[in-house]
């Protein structure tokens, strides 16, 4: 696991406040000292308190306690809690619970189709894609991995993958699949991915030796003949298959013997319901 580091905590400071908190500077506060409780409405899995935590430090409160990151909360249960001047409170309020607010979705998300996806099946895995919503990839994915998901692609530089767009550049299907075995020369360390949408192709990508196929919005009916021809010929090829896959279907994607799921669904599932209690001391 790994943290968010305090330059980019301190930077999604500043775009929240950039100066000072208007609302609490126009009351007469003086030196009110006050404590608040980040408490959850549902059950959760915890994502991203060690950064919440954090940035109540940064903004000079102290904490008394939170919860590790992966730790399943039950509904009511307290997640962080600080304490100090009751300006600095105000300034560290929401930004704390937005934060648990929005990575804690994505976690418990992450862990429910988890949950369902090795129920049907042990030996697959939950994927997330490259489409977090930008500026927050580092976020997006700690919270993801905490809810028990694998990033698929971390970014353009680290996998190969290619997808119809690509194939544009070729006149014919054969110049592609010798294009490919050219390309698998280059990159022996690394695996060779490749989107298809049927039977035959994947077949042919089979042949050349294509290390992974992802299935796009495949019919369930031509996944389970893919599966077959593959176990039957090439049992080392992996399947993975893709396209609006969320917590609604994935049971059924995971019932066929296929070895990843890759979803984007975790990072627009909406917000935890979290919620705060903030008194004076």
């Amino acid at each position: 696991m790994f943290n968010l580091s305090i330059s980019e905590l301190e930077k999604y400071i500043q775009d929240d406040l950039p100066y000072f908190d208007l609302t609490t500077s126009l009351q007469n506060c003086h030196d009110s000292h006050a404590q608040i409780e980040v408490y959850t409405r549902e059950d959760i899995i915890v994502s991203c308190s060690e950064e919440a935590a954090k940035i109540a430090e940064l903004l000079n409160c102290k904490v008394e306690f939170f919860v590790k990151s992966k730790t399943k909360l039950e509904k009511g249960s307290t997640i962080l809690k600080f304490s100090g001047l009751y300006e600095d409170i105000h300034k560290a309020w929401r930004l704390t619970q937005i934060l648990l607010e929005y990575s804690c979705k994505i976690s418990t998300y992450s862990y429910e189709m988890n949950k369902k996806l090795k129920e049907k099946n042990p030996d697959c895995e939950l994927l997330t894609t490259r489409k977090t919503f930008p500026f927050s990839k580092r976020f997006c994915i700690k919270a993801a991995i905490c809810g028990g998901a694998m990033p698929h692609r971390l970014n353009l530089s680290e996998t190969i993958l290619f997808f119809d767009g690509h194939r544009i550049l070729y006149k014919k299907s054969d110049e592609f699949y010798e294009d490919l075995k050219r390309i698998k020369r280059k990159i022996p360390e690394k695996k060779l991915n490749v989107e298809s949408n049927n039977l035959q192709d994947s077949i042919n990508l089979m042949k050349i030796g294509v290390d992974v196929i992802q299935l796009d919005k495949i019919d369930f009916e031509e996944l389970e003949k893919i599966i077959e021809y593959k176990n039957e010929n090439y049992p080392f090829v992996k399947i993975l298959v893709a396209g609006g896959i969320n917590l609604t279907n994935i049971e059924k994607y995971a019932s066929y013997k296929i070895d990843g799921v890759v979803t984007s669904s975790v990072y627009n599932c909406g917000m935890a319901n979290i919620s705060s209690r903030l008194e004076l001391n």
